[in-house]
């Protein structure tokens, strides 16, 4: 049976889950990038972009956070412009690690591939894959443009962050250049690397993450400015690879609790898709032990447990104004 959800009773609900967490002190800001360590821990916004432009926006859903890695996902959908699906599958993968975000080992293990696209080592390849190959400024110029054709509107390079998180990724410099050793990176990797931790500095705000997630689940038309940015074939893809990952090593826990594929950063984001209905995006800095935003998961739980959804679930549901 088709159960409806009026616009007015998913404000609702995202204001009970604003006000309900508000307030919580669980959790600590990441402390190995220096500047996140400094981000207000009490910053909290929600946002809700629904497939016909309309937000709901609460708390602090236009301040400019780091991206981090939530922008995986744009860089995925990316390459799956530029190459196509096979493709991906062929020179990244679509695989989980079960292991965590920044896994030397998981490469060590695999050997013939990164993966997926959603962690740190095929995050980098897929920039060493972003075309024009062998040309820096023009890589970045078509992420950026990538990023702002899916939010509808452009993200700002936070500098500071930029050069915070490249005085201190030494981790991340020994991935690409053993990716390197496994020829599973297809340019520079200094050049990959760097585009990477660019990325990743991006400021970004979680109003901009929820239009940029109703993309994915509008069949990449972004709701709010009607551009198509990608093929509709391509969404099933990117959501499934967001589903696999999209909390890492908690995944699974995440699924079978939230029932909503959702991609995290450190930097307090979160992004989730809710295929031909909306995209969701909450923010907090403060991160479980994982790396994932306390209060961010908190919310986006609530909305879906209270309203009933799941993507796993057989009841339909249409919104309504």
């Amino acid at each position: 049976m088709d159960k409806k959800i009026s616009v007015s009773q998913l404000k609702e609900v995202a204001q009970e889950a604003y006000e309900q967490y508000k307030n919580n002190t669980d959790g600590k800001n990441a402390d190995y990038i220096p500047y996140l360590a400094n981000i207000d821990k009490n910053l909290f916004g929600i946002s809700i972009c629904l497939l016909d432009g309309k937000t709901i926006t609460l708390g602090d859903s236009s301040y400019r956070f780091g991206i981090e890695s939530v922008s995986k996902v744009h860089t995925a959908i990316l390459t799956l412009r530029q190459y196509g699906a096979e493709k991906l599958l062929e020179m990244i993968g679509a695989d989980a690690t079960g292991l965590p975000f920044n896994s030397i080992m998981a490469i060590l293990l695999e050997k013939d591939h990164p993966s997926t696209p959603l962690v740190n080592a095929g995050a980098i390849t897929a920039c060493s894959m972003v075309q024009p190959i062998g040309n820096a400024d023009g890589k970045w110029e078509a992420i950026v443009s990538n990023i702002t054709d899916l939010c509808g509107s452009a993200p700002q390079l936070i500098d500071e962050l930029y050069k915070s998180e490249s005085a201190t990724n030494f981790n991340n410099r020994s991935i690409a250049w053993l990716l390197k050793n496994y020829n599973r990176i297809y340019d520079d990797p200094d050049m990959s690397l760097d585009l990477y931790t660019r990325q990743c500095s991006l400021g970004i705000t979680a109003e901009q993450l929820s239009i940029a997630a109703a993309t994915v689940a509008n069949d990449g038309v972004n709701p709010v400015t009607k551009k198509a940015v990608f093929d509709a074939s391509l969404s099933p893809k990117i959501t499934s690879l967001v589903a696999t990952v999209g909390f890492y090593e908690r995944t699974g826990d995440w699924l079978y609790t939230s029932g909503i594929p959702a991609k995290t950063g450190v930097g307090g984001g979160v992004m989730g898709i809710m295929p031909g209905h909306f995209g969701i995006s909450a923010f907090a800095p403060p991160l479980d032990g994982s790396g994932n935003s306390v209060k961010a998961q908190l919310a986006i739980k609530y909305i879906m447990n209270k309203l009933g959804l799941s993507i796993f679930g057989s009841s339909r549901f249409t919104i309504t104004d």
